[in-house]
């Protein structure tokens, strides 16, 4: 008998050791070239594509301006901006590649502006808008300074281009500005389609220099460091523990911030569920992945909780002033709901779906959060 319950013990054992029961899919066994291929066909260059015909719009707006500026194109280069403002929310996530040794994002869209740096240029004439001490006084934040921050009123701001001391060296910097902002494009979209396209899908592998590895990086800081905190988080004082209304994304424009935070939201919710750009197809991405690996947190579907804590902060969000930086002086405990609401998606992403997916985070978290 003693003899019996030892072989059973050893059989007990046996198995233990060699079978840990059902261990689910594999994150390595995912068609990880299907969702590079989604995210470059049907996300990525659609969306460059649309911005560059924004920029060259906005280039051309600011062109007509400069050559007669009237209350009339004043108001048409505004509508220009704002088109291209809202279209830069859609590739703004996308550092790769070029863009990424541009530094494409810091030229285009550091803010808040410094006004005094774009009055120093203007007044002496001389700059050099490569240079990266530039970044904070050119891109669009420059352009809202430019189109709405220069006087009281419309009558003032067109002063400054009609018969201020400077008003030829004003219209000249908002041309050169307009101009920088759609060669940048053009170029970080050639990119795309001249090449990198095929190099960004065929990278395909699980490593840390591996594509979606660095492109769920990137996604990941853009919404923790861009989205939650730029547009949120440091004009509602979260991390300064002082609000600072004047650091809200388009300050001066009156009206704008929330237009842009809502539409920066809206991309990397679409990013995330792969839904295709200006489309309601949806393709191969995240959200996939995570099923496919039967992802639970708590009990629950991480892919459900992550797309339902993206509609809490859009709720949440929708009390919000369309000045973010009128609700900043009015009431800021609304901004700081949002950056709440927006931060529980931080942990659900950069914690649970890296786990998940096997995926080393690549960057340095230094604002205490």
């Amino acid at each position: 008998m003693k003899k019996f319950a030892l072989f059973i013990l050893s059989i007990i054992l046996f198995w233990g050791c060699t079978d840990d029961g059902p261990s689910g899919p594999s994150a390595d066994d995912f068609d990880r070239e299907a969702i590079l291929e989604n995210w470059a066909d049907n996300i990525i260059i659609p969306s460059f594509t649309n911005f560059s015909e924004t920029t060259g719009q906005l280039h051309t707006s600011a062109e007509t301006f400069a050559a007669d500026p009237t209350q009339q194109n004043l108001e048409s280069l505004r509508n220009s901006w704002e088109t291209a403002y809202l279209a830069f929310q859609h590739v703004s996530m996308f550092e790769m590649g070029i863009a990424m040794e541009f530094r494409f994002r810091d030229y285009l869209n550091i803010y808040p502006t410094d006004a005094e740096e774009i009055e120093n240029s203007i007044q002496s004439g001389t700059y050099n808008l490569e240079l990266p001490s530039l970044t904070d006084s050119q891109g669009f934040p420059a352009l809202d300074y430019l189109l709405h921050g220069l006087g009281e009123n419309d009558d003032e701001i067109l002063l400054r281009y009609t018969s201020d001391a400077n008003a030829e060296n004003y219209r000249t910097y908002l041309t050169d500005i307009t101009s920088r902002i759609d060669n940048l494009t053009h170029q970080v979209l050639d990119s795309w389609t001249s090449g990198y396209r095929d190099e960004f899908v065929n990278n395909s592998g699980n490593g840390a220099n591996s594509s979606l590895d660095m492109m769920v990086n990137d996604y990941i800081f853009y919404y923790e460091k861009n989205l939650r905190a730029g547009k949120i988080g440091i004009p509602a004082g979260v991390f300064s523990g002082t609000p600072l209304s004047s650091h809200v994304e388009a300050y001066y424009s009156n009206g704008f911030s929330k237009a842009l935070f809502n539409e920066a939201l809206t991309a990397s919710v679409n990013f995330f569920n792969g839904i295709h750009f200006d489309s309601e197809t949806n393709g191969q991405s995240l959200d996939d992945y995570l099923d496919y690996l039967n992802t639970m947190k708590d009990g629950a579907d991480l892919t459900g909780l992550i797309n339902s804590q993206f509609q809490l902060a859009h709720d949440e969000a929708e009390a919000l002033n369309p000045d973010f930086a009128a609700q900043v002086e009015s009431d800021n405990t609304l901004m700081l709901s949002t950056y709440d609401e927006l931060q529980k998606n931080v942990v659900n992403l950069k914690v649970d779906m890296l786990q998940a997916l096997n995926i080393n985070v690549d960057y340095v978290d230094a604002d205490g959060d």
